[in-house]
């Protein structure tokens, strides 16, 4: 899901996260769609205060607002991606696993159906696992099962009723970052579904917030500066202008601009090995205090820089990272102490959809399930109504079944298929595959498959996930913005770490609102924060804070901080704000081995995640977790190899 954390886009030298985001004639401009259905529930009454109560609610909300369908099949007008409110991890995708990891457990009744192979996790990796089988097989069954009531996992498309048109948004994995470092099963498998990256040259406007001299923003916050206050012309204006505009002392804005402009080597008397061996062991914040001298005020400022991609504060976040993050001159104290040597190079930060990745799964899901998504190229899809009927149809090889939180799988008698059961809509099911791929999240296989050796499931277990919050609020224009010359707004120490203008890329006939006076849906970043908790300790605190928010303290922070940061522009929420809808992952970036407390490893087969990957009997490992890396270049791969180590146990 990985987002634009610092203030630039970042340069990916070091490991990616799932970056996967989100004046013309007015009449191309607006898409409309075919009406949804209209149930009369408010954003309000979706899903506000819910409360984290294992076995509260089981069912998917989709079942109280439609009613129990028949079988499997899904209702006429169910169409998730324009439900606003909570989404992501909505009420009824969790509480079910939870209740398995709590010790519920659920009879397991004969196999109801039998399939080819059953594939746990229907996000990116699971329907590329499902892709890859039936090149290799072709005419196989396949069962994807997901609990989400959504396809695409973390590849979540949003969608807002601005003005006279739809606006299309990013809920999760943002873009395909710097596609020429994919590895080539990757590369082929998004040409084979139609995506040509190349044609997003074109497609995104790179000059726009450029020509239009929009820049970047600091809000301080009162607790830490004494005042809220909002200074623009970060890294655009001089240093000791901008400072000098900061509510910080005397001593913090002469470090401030020290650092920033001074021409000194912090690590003098050092070779180039011997400062990279040093900043590989200290933490950017230690860096900062240790080495550069800068007043706390100044560590405060970058405490929470890169929340929204190491998911730490700086804290924990190797200082050589800092190296190769933004353009290099967003962040204080190593320009003339180190300089950048070699890397992977860069690509702009431009091949996004207008709804992120989530593109990727529908185009998976029309080569899948043909007649699923009208079309036949990249382009026609972005516009293209999803028909979520025909996801779990008899007549298709390859089934998607939502709402199903999948509780067992494991072996038969004979070893020779797997039964897997799953619960949805409140009743236990049991379907048998000859193969099953476990596509899912990491953490959740060692309560799913309890067969599967300790040392496997410890290193299963090992990779904690993070837990974000990307929240999207539509506006009827961005005119506040660009008066105010800003694009981005970051946050020293808010519930929100920043507030951005989207993407500007247009495909066949979606239009990117151009003008400033046109609709716009905005971005906002939050990452549960704690100063006393290190380690992957404070992602698990932080997701059980995350499920037990309700939507309104997540509304109340959206309508604040934009008041901050254009209130005094005009904006007014009660009247600016057409829709928000907050796509809460409490399992959201996979695991990533950068930070301090990592340890070496003697081999790649003393990887944790590597032995928790290793095939067992018919079932194998896929999804981004198995590959510790959060992009989509690593769900592809590791369903891949999923995939060729389930052919070898059928050859």
């Amino acid at each position: 899901m990985t987002d634009s954390l610092s203030l630039v886009q970042p340069v990916r030298y070091v490991s990616q996260r799932l970056r996967g985001r989100y004046s013309r004639d007015s009449a191309q401009r607006h898409l409309r769609y075919p009406e949804p259905m209209k149930d009369g529930i408010t954003r309000r009454d979706f899903l506000n205060g819910a409360q984290v109560a294992i076995g509260a609610s089981l069912l998917s909300p989709w079942t109280e607002v439609l009613g129990a369908p028949s079988a499997f099949s899904l209702p006429a007008g169910y169409y998730p991606p324009a439900s606003t409110g909570l989404r992501g991890s909505h009420d009824g995708s969790w509480e079910t696993m939870h209740a398995r990891v709590a010790g519920k457990r659920w009879s397991v009744s004969p196999p109801e159906e039998s399939y080819d192979l059953i594939v746990v996790g229907g996000g990116i990796s699971g329907l590329a696992a499902a892709y890859f089988h039936r090149q290799a097989s072709p005419g196989a069954r396949i069962l994807v099962l997901d609990n989400h009531d959504d396809v695409g996992g973390h590849a979540k498309r949003n969608e807002f009723d601005v003005g006279e048109g739809t606006r299309i948004a990013y809920g999760g994995t943002e873009s395909i970052d710097t596609p020429s470092t994919y590895a080539p099963v990757s590369q082929r498998l998004l040409r084979e579904i139609g995506i040509e990256t190349d044609r997003f040259y074109d497609y995104y406007d790179q000059q726009l917030y450029d020509e239009l001299e929009l820049g970047y923003a600091v809000a301080f916050d009162k607790q830490t500066y004494g005042r809220r206050k909002l200074v623009k012309g970060y890294g655009a204006i001089p240093w000791k202008e901008f400072a000098d505009q900061a509510p910080m002392t005397d001593k913090a804005r002469a470090d401030l601009v020290r650092a920033f402009t001074a021409p000194v080597d912090y690590l003098p008397g050092m070779n180039r090995e011997e400062k990279v061996g040093l900043l590989e062991r200290i933490s950017y914040r230690d860096y900062l205090r240790d080495y550069v001298k800068v007043d706390d005020q100044v560590l405060s400022l970058y405490q929470r820089w890169g929340m929204s991609y190491w998911c730490v504060g700086m804290d924990e976040v190797p200082a050589i990272d800092i190296l190769y993050y933004g353009d290099g001159g967003d962040l204080p104290g190593l320009t003339h102490t180190l300089s950048r040597e070699g890397g992977r190079g860069s690509e702009p930060y431009i091949f996004h959809f207008p709804d992120g990745n989530a593109s990727v799964v529908r185009l998976l899901v029309r080569q899948l399930i043909p007649g699923s998504l009208p079309g036949i190229t990249m382009e026609d899809s972005v516009t293209a109504r999803l028909d979520y009927s025909a996801l779990d149809s008899d007549e298709s090889d390859v089934r998607i079944r939502l709402n199903s939180t999948v509780v067992n799988a494991a072996h038969t008698a004979d070893e020779r298929a797997v039964d897997v059961t799953f619960v949805r809509n409140g009743k236990v099911h049991t379907v048998r595959g000859d193969h099953c791929i476990m596509a899912c999240y990491n953490s959740a296989i060692p309560y799913l498959c309890p067969e599967l050796p300790k040392t496997q499931r410890d290193g299963l277990a090992y990779n904690v996930k993070i837990p974000l919050v990307y929240t999207k609020v539509a506006v009827p224009h961005w005119r506040w913005f660009a008066e105010e010359r800003m694009r981005f707004v970051f946050y020293t120490n808010d519930f929100y770490k920043q507030v951005e203008l989207d993407y500007p890329v247009s495909l066949g006939t979606y239009r990117f609102g151009q003008s400033p006076d046109e609709p716009m849906v905005l971005h906002m970043c939050h990452v549960p924060m704690f100063d006393d908790i290190q380690g992957p300790e404070q992602w698990r605190e932080g997701r059980r804070q995350m499920l037990s928010r309700p939507f309104t303290d997540f509304e109340h922070h959206v309508r604040d901080q934009l008041d901050q940061a254009i209130g005094h522009a005009g904006f007014d929420a009660d009247r600016d704000i057409d829709g928000i809808t907050v796509n809460r992952w409490a399992h959201g970036y996979s695991y990533a081995p950068d930070l301090l407390w990592e340890p070496d490893y003697a081999t790649e087969a003393d990887k944790p995640w590597v032995q928790g990957r290793q095939p067992y009997g018919r079932i194998t490992i896929a999804n981004s977790d198995a590959g510790a890396a959060a992009n989509t270049d690593s769900a592809i791969k590791e369903a891949f190899r999923a995939v060729q180590e389930s052919m070898a146990t059928r050859r």
